[in-house]
């Protein structure tokens, strides 16, 4: 139980007066308003609110109280303040005190409260921080922008996310359909490739998300303005024309070149584009969905790793901006969902095809079912001891998809893989997560399996040798000699077993969201 003693109630102190009871959950709480203001009194009387009328800097009136844990001191004149908070001080010399300032301090009553008080409360301050905080900051002017844009809209609009979305992607544009709809704007969001990842498909399915599955063959005529979360430039990672016209970017990823779009928001210092919607939902005054609540911090937590991967303050705030809004149930189930038996052969694929040079381990995982399987077997090869950089790759019709992972703190896979790749396919992601995709069309016009199995072979050493080259070419890094070889092998027998394996982000697109 706390007791709660306000000494004076003027203009603040009635604003926190009438907040304390909703605020404290505890119903053996206590609280009394001690003022001189007759009418305010009875105000709070009448709203059940205990409250004395006496002069609260009369000696007497403090003394007559036989307890405080907690005081407040609240009128709104400085003298009056200083004389009640000098006395509450004396007589109860280990309550937390919070005093406020009043309106009119002098220099000498701000050094006497921060004397006093445990914490001093000064109201002009806390507004001007306010006002600059509602106004200044960029993502002020940013809110305004996108409405701005939004409003201009005449007709359907596509929010596109990157090809295969991670669950950043796909939260963040179904932010972006709500708020669109704010504004009276009618809106998809869409995508290209598929949703694979187990725990995607679970988020989706069990939220009862709402989102196109877009093909390379449909027309985009219905649409008329685009949209893009997650990546910043049509045509990379996504399979709309490079020349098309975009109305919208809003992504969290550095561009690797010029980002076309009327409005361009790129907020490189958010952890997730999450983040990002989940200002822009605030800003716009709207308390979004329970599904797209739990989506968007999903995506915030997948993002960043569960806030310990290049994580920021504004990361955090969107968590609590969200979280009352989050089905903690929901969220619970996406977490575990069952892992499909392909899965886990990929993994046991990548565990016995490995080869590793000194901390740095490489393996072919062959014919790939399942690309999303990728990224968590990069994360299971980087359990290994001794491991802390991997690249696990695998075939799927005539594309090659890799996806790495590292904690070492001297390797910037997004670079590395851009250095070994960019110039045979396209790469790119973060300093410990990223991905590439390689078209190797040569593999179509193969006649047999023994002539696709060569070509296989020779494509991994080449990818193998790149990775490793690229590696070593990085400023201060050394990956040494082998230390393991194996064959490359496209099965696995049935007493090689594996572990369950550990959630993993795909690596964000190839231009900063996901890729492979």
């Amino acid at each position: 139980m706390v007791f709660r003693l306000v000494l004076g109630c003027g203009t603040v102190g009635r604003q926190v007066v009438e907040q304390i009871p909703e605020r404290t959950g505890d119903a053996r709480d206590r609280l009394l308003v001690v003022t001189d203001d007759e009418g305010v009194v009875e105000t709070l009387r009448d709203e059940s609110i205990p409250a004395r009328y006496a002069d609260p800097t009369d000696p007497e009136v403090i003394a007559n109280v036989e307890q405080a844990d907690v005081i407040f001191v609240a009128s709104d004149r400085t003298d009056v303040n200083r004389a009640v908070l000098e006395r509450a001080r004396e007589r109860f010399p280990t309550a937390s005190i919070v005093a406020y300032l009043g309106g009119n301090v002098a220099s000498s009553d701000r050094t006497r409260f921060e004397e006093l008080a445990d914490h001093v409360v000064d109201a002009k301050r806390a507004m001007v921080d306010h006002v600059i905080d509602g106004v200044a900051r960029p993502s002020a002017g940013a809110a305004i922008g996108l409405r701005k844009q939004l409003s201009t809209i005449d007709g359907r609009l596509a929010v596109v996310m990157h090809d295969n979305p991670d669950p950043d992607a796909i939260a963040s544009a179904v932010a972006l359909v709500e708020i669109a709809a704010e504004v009276g704007v009618d809106a998809d969001a869409c995508y290209f490739g598929d949703i694979s990842h187990q725990e995607n498909r679970a988020m989706v399915n069990l939220l009862d998300l709402r989102l196109r599955n877009l093909s390379p063959e449909d027309s985009l005529g219905e649409y008329d303005a685009f949209a893009l979360v997650d990546h910043s430039r049509p045509g990379v990672n996504d399979q709309l024309p490079e020349d098309l016209h975009v109305d919208i970017v809003i992504d969290h990823h550095p561009p690797r070149g010029p980002v076309p779009g009327e409005f361009v928001d790129l907020r490189e210092h958010a952890g997730a584009t999450s983040t990002v919607m989940t200002d822009y939902l605030d800003r716009f005054g709207l308390e979004p969905r329970r599904a797209t609540a739990t989506a968007l911090l999903y995506g915030i937590r997948i993002d960043t790793n569960d806030f310990t991967r290049e994580v920021s303050p504004a990361d955090f705030q969107a968590a609590s901006i969200l979280w009352p809004h989050v089905e903690t149930s929901v969220l619970r189930q996406i977490e575990q969902p069952t892992v499909e038996g392909d899965t886990l052969d990929t993994i046991a694929r990548a565990i016995k095809n490995r080869i590793q040079r000194g901390s740095v381990a490489v393996a072919s995982v062959g014919r790939l079912a399942n690309r999303d399987a990728l990224p968590q077997a990069a994360d299971q090869l980087l359990s290994i001891e001794g491991v802390e950089t991997t690249l696990v790759f695998g075939f799927r019709d005539e594309m090659v998809f890799l996806s790495a992972r590292s904690r070492a703190s001297d390797v910037d896979l997004g670079e590395t893989l851009r250095d070994g790749f960019d110039r045979i396919g396209s790469a790119g992601g973060h300093a410990d997560m990223a991905g590439a995709q390689l078209e190797i069309g040569i593999l179509g016009s193969a006649d047999d399996e023994d002539e696709i199995e060569s070509i296989v072979s020779v494509v991994e050493e080449v990818i193998t040798n790149r990775f490793f080259e690229a590696i070593e070419s990085r400023p201060g890094v050394s990956v040494g000699a082998y230390t393991q070889t194996s064959e490359w092998l496209f099965s696995v027998d049935d007493e090689d077993g594996v572990s369950e394996p550990t959630r993993s982000d795909d690596e964000g697109e190839l231009e900063g969201g996901e890729s492979a």
